[in-house]
């Protein structure tokens, strides 16, 4: 398959004078695939309704077909044709955070939507993006779609064309380019299915950002794990580079082991620069230990360019402490680490 390019970065603020729009919007309607730019990551789009472009999603990906899929939308009134009437508590959210960054679960009235969409859920999770290329694009498009991360699954998630093209090109029709994302994290996902809702997957949008909008609305545990995912992220094995990744905990000082550290990466704050050994790989992450924001937007590039450019055999990448603004890096740390903890006075 020859997959086809459209680069709408000098269209951000229109895309209507793009002359190409009209073929995007065909490829949708015919049950093609398209990748498209969000201000999380880049998501590979399907038409919603249309089981046979449900079927290629999980088959271009690789995607087990039990991990429920988020349906992207760009106004509330598209919802009326497969949810239930929303409560006032959920419209509050919505108008406080969409469009952008968190997605909602949302009981499923089914008959619109093809049935493989929600993984054989009676719910669904759906998404208003704020990136102005990609939400221009559902507008324009005008159908809901279905669009989780363009990447083969388990492998980390794109944040740049050049991420979908690496691993997508000829799998799927078409890649638009709008340059690299700006969380550099998948969404929130909320579960409002039951209240207080829960947090099924972590993101940029937190549980305190939630409370301060419809206080104490939002359950402490939160799911790690489960036979049957009600969101993705949330069985199985993701993030995950082919180099082997570790946490590293407690780095406050210089490794004092003789370890042939050539061929081996730190990827840790700028503000941690002195304490990696001298003959390792220095991977920035972000400039300190509090700039979540930064880390975040520079995870899954960095975990991209551990396979591609860099000629190392493993690499240990730095821990946050823990809270509300640090659970969804962690989060996906920890999974493209498979769990593997090393302390730094154990170096």
């Amino acid at each position: 398959m020859k997959t086809h390019i459209w680069d709408l970065r000098q269209y951000e603020r229109n895309l209507t004078s793009y002359d190409g729009i009209e073929d995007i919007k065909s490829i949708f309607e015919k049950g093609g695939l398209i990748a498209i730019p969000t201000e999380t990551v880049y998501g590979l789009g399907g038409d919603a309704r249309n089981n046979q472009a449900i079927e290629k999603i999980y088959e271009a990906k690789g995607r087990p077909s039990d991990n429920p899929l988020i349906v992207h939308i760009h106004e509330l009134d598209q919802l009326k044709a497969f949810t239930d009437e929303l409560t006032k508590e959920i419209k509050l959210l919505m108008n406080a955070f969409w469009p952008g960054p968190i997605s909602f679960i949302l009981p499923l009235r089914k008959g619109y939507l093809c049935d493989r969409v929600s993984g054989g859920l009676n719910s669904i999770a759906v998404r208003m993006p704020s990136h102005p290329i990609g939400r221009q694009l559902l507008q324009l498009i005008d159908i809901p779609i279905a669009a989780p991360s363009a990447n083969l699954s388990g492998r980390p998630s794109p944040t740049t064309f050049d991420h979908v093209y690496h691993d997508l090109d000829g799998r799927i029709d078409g890649i638009v380019n709008g340059d690299q994302s700006e969380e550099g994290l998948e969404s929130t996902v909320l579960d409002c299915t039951q209240y207080p809702y829960r947090i099924a997957r972590p993101g940029s949008i937190t549980k305190s950002m939630i409370e301060a909008v419809l206080p104490n609305s939002v359950v402490t545990k939160t799911p790690l794990n489960t036979d049957k995912p009600i969101a993705p992220g949330m069985k199985y094995k993701h993030y995950s580079p082919d180099t082997p990744i570790k946490i590293l905990e407690n780095f406050h000082t210089k490794p004092s082991s003789n370890e042939n550290w050539s061929k081996v990466a730190f990827i840790v704050p700028q503000s941690h620069r002195e304490i990696v050994p001298d003959q390792a790989k220095f991977i920035p992450l972000c400039k300190d230990e509090n700039d979540i924001k930064g880390a975040n937007h520079n995870l899954y590039h960095i975990l991209h360019r551990l396979d591609q450019d860099y000629d190392i055999e493993h690499a240990y990448i730095f821990s946050f402490s823990l809270n509300d603004n640090t659970t969804a890096i962690m989060n996906r740390m920890m999974k493209a680490a498979n769990q593997n903890v090393v302390k730094g006075d154990e170096l």
